[in-house]
């Protein structure tokens, strides 16, 4: 083997060792680069935040302890109190907001009332008889039979009758000496209603009449029968009532939050069942003075022609009044849609341009009355200014991530800011399929209230076994609020809140069975979110107080978000059960 000499061996050494120092110096220099720009990355003043949990505020990035949502950077520059979040045209149609002007218009309401038709109290009127005695044949014989003036109706034995017609017959034989006393046999007679030639009749005969003819006196429909063949009747007792259908009252209900807003000589456009797709209309021409205190309503009154008869009392009607209301001759209205509730405050949102860029300003509004799908502001806006009119929750959503002044934050009612592409945390409202939705309350018995109380009751178990996640618990619960639901008997006098109410049973029935009838856990909890949404809305519209709470929590199904029930404030998600069980917030005390 070749001998390796001393001085080839110094020099490999010297070599390692400075190749050594040089790669620790280098790879400090990499490790102080990479911790530099970390901690430029995520410096000192970087704030991360939970779109969820607005609360949640660290200055490093990870996941939220509350609902295990990844965290969000928050835009520090935009942050800044004097600096606007810009918002591109792009980013307003990928977060479909839209604006409209606010304008001035007349404050003109349509009024739907619902009404049934019925008979013409004027024209109703009772058939009596005209003497005592025993009805031995009645020509009429059921309700709904047409009568005419002179008919007769009812042949009756009359004691009385016989007696008075064998008085006419002596007062006859002396007539010539004693014409007074013919004369007042006579008269008997025609108080009885006997005409003329009923009594010229009696005469020629030269015997009395056992049974006796009773006339109509009018012509008309009967619309209610009171005797049969062989019923005893007085003197000027009632036989029949007798309608003329010629003449009709649309009889419409008005709730008392419209009184004030229907007078009479309002035009009335309504539409019939019976008659699809064919128009009606006429003119009030009566409101009862007075309310009704059971049902909180009045009738309005329209007098309908029915010459040919071709509408029938008890046909049911759907009317539209157009009411001038009476706040002036113009107002500011403005989209149902552009409004904002929390609490008490009620916001909109108002585009502004600053600098060339739009910006948004929240603005606190006062509202005035309800115009269909339209409010009247009193208070907040003037005319031309920009509102948003679609997508108003999510630049309340972006207000909110970056901490600035928002439906759930009032610092600044009228603070500015802006929203760009890279802050939209869009919270859409999903509105179920097959809700039955409607902001109108009705007045209804207390036994009434306390069914729907407990179909609140039954939904209890089913949500917080879903909670647990236990099928076959949320299984056992469901029969008992299906049945509670059927049980409650509308048994209700106002006709509106009646049909409200099979709206929202069979809403309620058919979810009830979904879930009953499924055994996928996702499924179940699909159907449990349109079930909460309509007892939601039936407790509000029947006015329930429970004593609970309605939750929402925006990350289910999808970030579609869902609302559910619940009798404590505690969060218990329903949709997620122990995967993120605390995620969601109380939205509105019930």
């Amino acid at each position: 083997m070749k001998k390796i000499n001393k001085q080839t061996i110094i020099i490999a050494l010297i070599t390692l060792f400075v190749g050594f120092l040089i790669g620790n110096l280098l790879q400090s220099d990499d490790s102080d680069q990479q911790i530099s720009e970390h901690e430029h990355q995520h410096g000192e003043d970087d704030v991360w935040t939970c779109p969820m949990h607005l609360q949640i505020r660290q200055n490093e990035p990870g996941k939220c302890p509350i609902c295990g949502m990844a965290l969000v950077k928050v835009d520090q520059e935009n942050s800044a109190e004097s600096a606007n979040l810009k918002m591109s045209d792009a980013a307003m149609k990928l977060a479909n907001i839209v604006t409209e002007e606010v304008r001035l218009d007349r404050t003109e309401k349509n009024i739907r009332l619902s009404g049934k038709i019925k008979p013409d109290e004027r024209f109703i009127s009772s058939q009596s008889s005209h003497i005592d005695g025993r009805i031995e044949k009645l020509m009429v014989s059921y309700t709904g039979e047409f009568v005419k003036k002179g008919q007769v109706i009812a042949n009756v034995y009359s004691p009385e009758l016989v007696n008075a017609e064998k008085e006419l017959f002596v007062a006859h034989r002396m007539k010539d000496t004693q014409p007074e006393l013919f004369a007042a046999a006579v008269e008997k007679l025609k108080n009885w209603k006997l005409t003329n030639r009923q009594i010229d009749e009696i005469l020629a005969a030269g015997k009395p009449k056992d049974y006796f003819p009773i006339l109509s006196d009018l012509s008309g429909i009967v619309v209610d029968k009171k005797v049969n063949e062989g019923d005893h009747v007085m003197e000027g007792a009632s036989m029949f009532k007798i309608a003329d259908l010629s003449k009709l009252w649309l009889l419409l209900e008005v709730n008392e939050s419209d009184i004030s807003n229907v007078k009479v000589g309002d035009q009335v456009d309504y539409t019939i069942q019976s008659f699809p797709g064919e128009q009606f209309a006429g003119i009030i021409t009566f409101i009862d003075p007075v309310i009704n205190p059971d049902t909180r309503v009045a009738f309005a009154r329209v007098t309908i022609d029915n010459p040919t008869g071709r509408l029938k009392p008890e046909m049911f009607a759907i009317a539209t009044v157009k009411s001038q209301l009476r706040t002036g001759d113009e107002k500011i209205q403005v989209p149902a849609s552009a409004i904002l509730w929390t609490g008490k405050r009620s916001i909109v949102y108002v585009k502004q341009q600053v600098n060339g860029e739009p910006v948004f300003q929240l603005r606190e509004v006062t509202l005035g009355p309800k115009l269909d799908d339209q409010y009247i502001i009193s208070e907040g806006l003037t005319e031309g200014e920009q509102i948003v009119v679609s997508g108003a929750f999510s630049v309340d959503a972006a207000a909110q991530l970056e901490g600035k002044p928002s439906m759930m934050n009032k610092d600044d009612k009228n603070a500015v800011f802006a929203v760009n592409k890279s802050t939209q945390i869009p919270i859409p409202q999903i509105e179920q399929v097959g809700v039955n939705l409607s902001d109108t309350v009705f007045q209804v018995p207390s036994a009434f209230k306390l069914a729907i109380r407990g179909i609140y009751e039954a939904y209890l178990p089913v949500k917080e076994a879903l909670v647990e996640s236990d099928v076959m618990k949320v299984k056992s619960f469901v029969p008992a609020l299906i049945q509670a639901i059927s049980d409650v008997d509308s048994g209700l006098s106002d006709s509106r809140a009646k049909e409200e109410w099979q709206k929202d049973k069979s809403v309620l029935i058919a979810n009830g069975q979904k879930i009953s009838q499924e055994s996928d856990l996702a499924e179940m909890r699909k159907a449990l979110s349109p079930l909460s949404d309509q007892l939601y809305h039936s407790l509000k519209k029947f006015d329930v107080n429970t004593g609970g709470y309605r939750q929402y929590c925006p990350m289910a199904f999808d970030y579609k978000g869902a609302y559910w029930l619940s009798d404590s404030d505690e969060i218990l998600n329903p949709y997620f059960g122990d995967e993120m069980l605390t995620c969601g917030n109380v939205e509105e005390d019930l």
